[in-house]
This record gives structure tokens, C-alpha cells and sequence, in this order.
């Protein structure tokens, strides 16, 4: 049972606080002042607190700020009657959940409890997930560690990359191009018990057939024009590691005919040899391409298809778990940090939300082109608006109170410029109140109802606006 712990020296609020909160199935813990309350919530561990401002000895806001120099995340509702916007703007910028003003209704306070509430959940489930993910990296090696996402997609794939690694069967990585194919092959092949054992990598897409040929099953002397001397392929160099076969949607009808065999009968020749050696490795192969579409059009054969598609691993596009972009961003300043050196720490809130904004059809690797990009044009520690490319920011309005002659996208209609202004207008309001709907409907001089639909229609119900 969720515990809330409660703390005013008016025994009135107490008691109608405490009354609301039984009634929706939850514990009450209650204290008359901040340093009974403090202990309360340390043995008992409350999962929300909710504090008058004043109280005896300490305030409210003093409990605030001790709990928050903790870095503890529990929700924290601040009681007040005097219904200042300085008081609640202090409140939040310290760390507050929300605010709530005396007198206040039944409704209003069971609302917010319950925002209160499943806020909580939700860190205390990400921050299982994220234990889970940090165990599941150390469990599997360091080849994982060049993965990086915590969202419900990425993991999805660390599980799956968790099986199928002590496995020997060939697997197929499907995703888009800059989806991070190759760091799912390592990941395979750095966690299995081939891991001492060579990785061997070849980009099928960037050889003509009969070179490819050559590089995957070798040659012998004077098999072609320019074999001066015997050469092994990438199946013989990969022994008993692993093979990983990039862009296999583009090999010819004749390699595939000669893959084939290879899987099935588990050995080749080299070309213009007749020695028959063993193929040993473990196959990966991966493709950005639809491999039943191919094969409906004759140009991928079925029979190897279905060898190759054994174990299938799907990695989403980076617009399916955009909540990942954070973690991405920090992953490749850190990565590229001595371009700069050491200058560049994070990015913006507001460089950040144009970076969720944005679909990213390039994927992981276009955001990785984007962040070493913006390193080397940044100046400051902090990456600016001004350090991302053209196509990150286009149709977006510069800042708050931007006059519409300064607007770069002038190709925008008169009513798609309002809405951008009006997107930015809400979202920078939304920054400076820490997140607060009621505070910044407040500031924009507009009903939370209004605001909450505007909120929605722009996208914006889903952002963190508490972080810089």
C-alpha cells in the first residue's frame, strides 16, 4: 500500500488530508512539523509527501530543500495560503511536485495526489529498469556496452540479444540504415563463447559479385586475371568466431547460390580451387531491405532466406523510442568530448526538445553526425540552437517574442507560423515553471483545460520539463 505522509500543524487540513487519503485505499502517516515529518518519511519511506509552507521551526521549504540535497525523487505537494505566484514559483524551482492553495477542494487535492502517484511509479519502474539494463551489461560483457537506450524497445533487444548469444545458430538483423546493425553483431559475438575468437565484417553492398566471391571464400593462384598468390576469404579467416555479412539484401543470385551451400553443407572452395574446407564460424547477417519483398520479386532466393532468418532481431528506428535521445546525446558528447577538449558537457532543454522533435530519418548515426557536428562548431559548454544544422531547426521559431520578419522558414503559412509561435510560446512558458500546468496557465493567462489541449495538440504533454 502507497504510503503519504502528511505534514501541517492545523488539525483541521490534517485530518480532511488524511480522510481523502484513506478513502482512496491509501496509508496516511501525518507530523506537525518538518523535522517529525523528516523522520516519519526516512523509517516509514512515503511515497509522496504532502507539507504545509509554514510550520513550526522549519518550513516546508526547508524540508524541500533537505529532501532534494538527498537527490531523493519522491513527490512533494507544498500547501500554502497565501497563493502567491513567488512562493509557488520557488517551490517548484526547488524541486516541488506541485502546489496546491487553501482553502482547496476534495477534487482538486485527489487529482493531484494521483498525478503525484503515477509520476512515482513511473520513476521507481525506470529506475528498475535501468538497474535491470546496468546488470544485464555487466552479465553480458563489454560488447554491450556500446548499446545505449533504456526504453522498452532497446529492451526488448538486450533480451533478445541475451538469448540468442550463447547460441550457434544464424541470426538476421532487420532495421533501417544508422539503426546500429553492426553493434547488435558484436553485441552477439562479444557474449558468446566465441568471443576470444575473431570478428570478421564485410560490407556486401560495396563489392561487385565476383570480388565479394572472392572475399568471402578466398582464392587460389592465377584463379583470375591478378591473383598473383593464394588468399583466404573472410569464411576461413573467421575460424571458429563469427562472420557478420552486412547489406545481405544485395548480394547477386550467383553469391547466394554459393552461401547457400556454405550453410547447409558447412564447407566451401576457394575460388578456382578444389580443396574443400570446413566452415566453422557462426553466420550474422543483417539488412536495412525487406527480404520477403525480394523474394517475391525473384531477387533473393527463399531457400536461403530461410536460412539465414532463423533467429530474427528487429532494431526499432530511433523515432520509435525518441525517450532514448537523451541518453544517446550524452552517450556522444562523452564519445567526442576531445574534439573540444572536454569543453562541450551536455546540450540545452530547448536544443534538446528540437532534438525529440525531429523524425531522424538517418537514425542513431545522423543524431551521432548531429551531436560531433554541433561539438565542433559550440564554443560553450552547453550546445546551443545555433550549433545544430539547418535541418534540424527548420519550420521552428528562434525563441519566445521572436518578430516574424526573423523567422527563417518564411515557405510557412501565416497559420503555421502562429502555431510554431504559439508551440514555443507554451513550451518555454512550461521551462520556466518547471513543468507546472497550473503555474504557467496561470502565466499565459489561460484555463489548465485550455492549456492541457494545446499541451496535447503540439506534443508536449510527454516531455520532463523539470531537467536543464
Amino acid at each position: 500500500m502507497e504510503r503519504i505522509l502528511i505534514i501541517d500543524d492545523n488539525k483541521s487540513t490534517t485530518d480532511a488530508l488524511t480522510q481523502i487519503v484513506t478513502e482512496k485505499g491509501l496509508a496516511a502517516l501525518t507530523a506537525v512539523n518538518a523535522e517529525d515529518g523528516y523522520r516519519l518519511y526516512k523509517s516509514k519511506a512515503a511515497d509522496l509527501i504532502i507539507t504545509d509552507m509554514k510550520l513550526p521551526g522549519k518550513s516546508g521549504i526547508d524540508l524541500l530543500r533537505r529532501i532534494r540535497e538527498e537527490e531523493d525523487s519522491v513527490p512533494i505537494i507544498i500547501i500554502t495560503a497565501f497563493g502567491t505566484v513567488e512562493s509557488a514559483v520557488q517551490a517548484v524551482k526547488l524541486g516541488a511536485f506541485d502546489f496546491i492553495t487553501k482553502p482547496f477542494s476534495v477534487e482538486e487535492i485527489e487529482i493531484k495526489i494521483e498525478k503525484a502517484l503515477k509520476t512515482r511509479r513511473l520513476a521507481l519502474k525506470n529506475r528498475q529498469l535501468s538497474l535491470e539494463n546496468a546488470y544485464l551489461r555487466e552479465e553480458m560483457g563489454s560488447g554491450f556496452s556500446e548499446l545505449v537506450g533504456n526504453s522498452a524497445k532497446m529492451d526488448q533487444v538486450y533480451e533478445l540479444i541475451k538469448k540468442v548469444s550463447p547460441a550457434n545458430s544464424p541470426v538476421l538483423i532487420l532495421g533501417e540504415s544508422g539503426t546500429g546493425k553492426e553493434l547488435v553483431a558484436r553485441a552477439i559475438h562479444m557474449n558468446s563463447e566465441r568471443r576470444n575468437k575473431p570478428f570478421v565484417k564485410v560490407n556486401c553492398a560495396v563489392l561487385a559479385p565476383g570480388i565479394l566471391e572472392s572475399e568471402l571464400f578466398g582464392h587460389e593462384k592465377g584463379a583470375f586475371s591478378g591473383a598473383i598468390r593464394r588468399k583466404p576469404g573472410r569464411f576461413e579467416i573467421a575460424a571458429d568466431g563469427s562472420i557478420f555479412l552486412d547489406e545481405i539484401g544485395e548480394i547477386s543470385l550467383d553469391v547466394q547460390v554459393k552461401l547457400l551451400r556454405v550453410l547447409q553443407e558447412k564447407e566451401f572452395e576457394r575460388v578456382g580451387g578444389t580443396e574443400t574446407l570446413k566452415m566453422r564460424a557462426r553466420v550474422i547477417t543483417a539488412t536495412n531491405k525487406n527480404l520477403k519483398n525480394l523474394v517475391e520479386q525473384n531477387k533473393f532466393r527463399e531457400d536461403l532466406y530461410y536460412r539465414l532468418n532463423v533467429v530474427p532481431v528487429h532494431l526499432p528506428p530511433l523515432r520509435e523510442h525518441k525517450e532514448d535521445i537523451p541518453l544517446l546525446v550524452n552517450h556522444f558528447i562523452s564519445k567526442y568530448s576531445h574534439e573540444s577538449r572536454g569543453l562541450v558537457k551536455n546540450v540545452s532543454a530547448d536544443v534538446l526538445a528540437q532534438l525529440q522533435n525531429y523524425d531522424w530519418p538517418g537514425n542513431i548515426r545522423e543524431l551521432e553526425n548531429v551531436i560531433e557536428r554541433a561539438i565542433v562548431m559550440s564554443g560553450k559548454s552547453k550546445i546551443g540552437r545555433s550549433d545544430l544544422p539547418e535541418n534540424i531547426l527548420v519550420g521552428q521559431l528562434e525563441v519566445v517574442g521572436c518578430p516574424p520578419e526573423e523567422v527563417e522558414n518564411k515557405s510557412l503559412s501565416l497559420t503555421a507560423m502562429v502555431e510554431e509561435y504559439e508551440k514555443n510560446l507554451i513550451y518555454n512558458v512550461l521551462q520556466e515553471c518547471c513543468g507546472n500546468m497550473a503555474l504557467a496557465a496561470r502565466s499565459l493567462n489561460i484555463k489548465r483545460t485550455t492549456l492541457r489541449y494545446k499541451m496535447g495538440k503540439y506534443g508536449l504533454l510527454g516531455y520532463d520539463f523539470h531537467g536543464d
